[in-house]
């Protein structure tokens, strides 16, 4: 048996599997507590759900067109004249089995093999991944000032002729950082001076705390729509708590759209007709579970740097939104895949290693959980690394012992 070159390359989603292994301790009873996991524990909107639900009676959930539905393309438009000041057409939007999905025929539809890709770091797992699916090339960047926050100069320093797109996340997996209006400028018209394409995942873009509000990269834009290589990607499954529902969506030119489309359309056929149907009823519907979500965020937020405060030796940088934070434990150890497993191993608490975002020696931990989870599941890891900490812990019905110092 031989396996592609490319599907040699490609490593399993650190995040997916993390997610089975909570999974499968939860099932066998253990009291594990998932800090790892990117996905809110809110309900869908009633109106998505109740769209759902009548659709299912109706007994109608037949095939739909491979670039979306007319009416969840609609909801879509205007979602983008509200939140981005610009009014496309149907014919410059796709809607996709998630983001991920946009992204990777976006990804499809403009690289060639050993074509080149940036992005700061860190980085969502999956775009190292996405971009050697396509033969190409990802180029991660960090910052040379060691911060979360990339400088336009990183990033143009390491453009070659070969540099085909950029790819920004903003706010940002795994940091929670939302870049500033100024770098988001400064991109927006790099991409344009050197003829690149530019990816803005705004995923998160309404998940933001302290007050701040989205930033919309068509308003630096020169080029119009009708022939920009902008492409911006959002989805419901983030601030809509529809995850499961598997719909995101990309806006761009008519002649990438169309393209994307017919990669699309060989690769999965269209979105779910129930997914899109209810998607389309949670962006033109009551948006308050959007705020709702946001401000438990914010608050779960303030008590993780709360409890990682009491920490000596962990650094971290405070989310701007999402619902991530990404701290320092290489005053501990610098290797987070040995940290992540010892805080698995000896107190049950899931967390991702920084070395799968490209930038070892940091964990993610994730506030889409209870208030309870994050201060017990610090607590625990606190409890793991403090020396002076006693000797056993009650974990549910177990009694763990320190038995590693």
């Amino acid at each position: 048996m031989t396996i592609s070159r490319i599907g040699s390359s490609i490593s399993q989603s650190a995040t997916l599997a993390l997610n089975q292994t909570a999974s499968a301790l939860r099932a066998k009873g253990e009291p594990v507590i998932h800090l790892g996991g990117g996905e809110p524990k809110s309900k869908a909107p009633a109106d998505a759900l109740t769209a759902a639900a009548a659709m299912l009676e109706t007994g109608e959930v037949r095939y739909t067109p491979a670039g979306g539905t007319p009416a969840v393309k609609r909801a879509i438009i205007r979602y983008t004249e509200r939140f981005y000041g610009v009014t496309p057409e149907p014919a410059n939007v796709i809607v996709s089995n998630g983001a991920k999905q946009s992204i990777m025929v976006a990804l499809q539809t403009i690289l060639d093999p050993m074509d080149e890709v940036i992005f700061p770091v860190p980085y969502w797992v999956s775009y190292p991944e996405m971009v050697r699916l396509c033969g190409a090339v990802p180029v991660p960047v960090m910052a040379e000032d060691g911060s979360f926050h990339p400088r336009i100069e990183d990033l143009d320093r390491r453009a070659t002729s070969r540099t085909k797109a950029v790819l920004i996340n903003s706010p940002n997996n795994p940091t929670g950082v939302m870049y500033s209006e100024e770098f988001v400028a400064e991109i927006v018209q790099l991409c344009e001076r050197r003829g690149l394409y530019l990816i803005m995942d705004d995923i998160y873009h309404r998940l933001v705390f302290d007050g701040r509000t989205p930033i919309s990269s068509y308003d630096y834009a020169k080029v119009p729509l009708e022939s920009s290589k902008l492409i911006v990607v959002n989805g419901i499954s983030k601030q809509y708590a529809m995850t499961g529902f598997r719909i995101g969506w990309a806006v761009a030119s008519p002649s990438l759209i169309t393209v994307m489309t017919n990669i699309q359309g060989h690769q999965t056929s269209g979105a779910s007709a129930i997914g899109q149907h209810a998607a389309a009823a949670a962006l033109e519907g009551e948006q308050s579970s959007v705020e709702q979500l946001r401000s438990t965020l914010e608050s779960n937020r303030n008590a993780l740097m709360t409890e990682l405060g009491a920490f000596d030796g962990v650094k971290v940088t405070k989310p701007d939104g999402t619902f991530y934070c990404f701290a320092d434990f290489r005053h501990y150890e610098k290797d987070s895949t040995t940290l992540a497993k010892r805080f698995l191993d000896k107190a049950l608490v899931v967390t991702v290693p920084g070395v799968e975002f490209g930038l070892d020696g940091h964990l993610r931990i994730s506030t889409c959980g209870s208030r309870e989870d994050i201060t017990e599941g610090i607590a625990r890891m606190r409890w793991v690394l403090d020396p002076s900490a006693p000797d056993a812990i009650r974990i549910g019905d177990k009694t763990l012992t320190r038995d590693w110092i």
